[in-house]
């Protein structure tokens, strides 16, 4: 039974050891040149940032749907993160050509078609779910509320509104 044992040690110990092995025997996984893993690290960096830029683009258009983002300001922060964005996907396409498809084009241009679509007589389309349900009732009140400023609280000093019966920050009865 000894020879046994050691044929079966054997057949187990030969693979493991050729699996440790196998990266130390691969020449070619070995070969990666440090321009390589720049260029590598550089691309990753792009496409970390055109996610982000897309991100702040969507949150952009969301608040500004929600009316929290003045006018004046909403338009000059949309085109900068445009053009944030398009340096980037060319910065992109000029380390890795092979991530600018052909056909990617006209994919762009059938979701651009499909978003006006689905957009006519809307400026911006708005997805709401619970949350963004929430939010947009409190824009709403917040926008009521606004113009219809009753003065200060004559205790404290503080802004009180015309719905208030006692001042929000020392509790003196108003009416």
């Amino acid at each position: 039974m000894e020879i046994g044992s050691f044929f079966l040690l054997l057949a187990l110990v030969i693979p493991v050891a050729l699996f440790i092995a196998r990266p130390l025997l691969d020449k070619e996984a070995a070969a990666v040149t440090p321009e390589e893993d720049i260029q590598e690290h550089e691309l990753s960096a792009l496409l970390a940032e055109r996610d982000r830029i897309l991100t702040a683009l969507e949150e952009l258009d969301f608040d500004n749907a929600l009316g929290k983002i003045p006018e004046g300001e909403y338009e000059p922060t949309r085109e900068r993160l445009l053009a944030q964005g398009v340096e980037v996907l060319r910065k992109i396409d000029a380390i890795d050509p092979i991530t600018a498809d052909p056909e990617m084009e006209e994919r762009i241009e059938a979701a651009i078609a499909e978003r006006r679509e689905a957009t006519a007589g809307t400026r911006y389309a708005v997805v709401v779910d619970a949350d963004d349900e929430v939010e947009l009732q409190l824009a709403a009140r917040r926008r009521t509320r606004e113009g219809k400023s009753a003065g200060f609280c004559p205790k404290c000093g503080r802004p009180i509104q015309e719905s208030d019966r006692f001042c929000p920050k020392c509790g003196n009865g108003l009416v």
